[in-house]
């Protein structure tokens, strides 16, 4: 189980640039620069709990570890192919399936208590759940 600080020590051993400030829209984005250093922002201002900055920071992670970028002109299925990645590898880094269902199996079983256990929000439990349980993230098949 990775915690905050773990994940920018990790971004620090990979060479991973991180710079805080506002944005208008994301609270979080990484790129790919033209001398192919990866970079990640994060907006503290949207960041509203350590585990949103916790889990936005993973899932940038997720696009810098497996070279999920695309551009703002990529068709939506490419563009949803790269977060899936992105979120896949937030999920396993974050949350391993052993300990998903060693927390289930220790009645941990609501996504609140999840969530609280593994210091991520919800949302991202939900489709932590719905990886280990479905093989997929499609969350919204399984409401």
């Amino acid at each position: 189980m990775k915690e905050l600080l773990d994940l920018y020590r990790e971004a620090e051993e990979y060479g991973i640039e991180i710079d805080w400030f506002s944005m208008e829209q994301a609270p979080s984005l990484s790129v790919t620069l033209p001398d192919e250093r990866m970079c990640i922002a994060l907006d503290p201002w949207k960041l509203d709990s350590i585990a949103f900055e916790t889990t936005a920071l993973a899932h940038e992670l997720g696009h810098c570890c497996t070279g999920s970028f695309y551009n703002l002109y990529a068709a939506c299925d490419i563009r949803q192919k790269h977060e899936n990645r992105a979120d896949k590898w937030a999920i396993e880094h974050l949350i391993g399936r052993d300990a998903f269902w060693n927390a289930v199996r220790n009645g941990k079983t609501e996504i609140w208590e999840l969530a609280d256990f593994f210091g991520v929000t919800e949302d991202f439990m939900r489709r932590a759940a719905c990886w280990y349980q479905n093989g997929n993230l499609a969350v919204e098949r399984y409401r």
